[in-house]
């Protein structure tokens, strides 16, 4: 699983790629080409909807339970 700080500078480099209109990046050795802006938008997307998932606080279930006091 990757972490946040992985999943932040990820985002970090592609939003630098598109600021400067590259669309090819080497991620661990690895090298995309994006083929278009929209491509590169939606990946940008992608990653911050996953970071947002993993900072985002868990929802606590409240089950009250009532007697009638007896």
């Amino acid at each position: 699983m990757t972490t946040q700080a992985e999943l932040q500078a990820h985002l970090d480099t592609l939003r630098a790629l598109r600021a400067r209109g590259v669309r090819k990046v080497a991620v661990d050795g690895e090298e995309v080409e994006y083929r278009s802006d929209a491509e590169l938008a939606a990946a940008i997307a992608d990653i911050e909807h996953r970071l947002a998932t993993l900072t985002a606080p868990r929802a606590r279930i409240f089950s009250p339970k009532c007697t009638k006091g007896y």
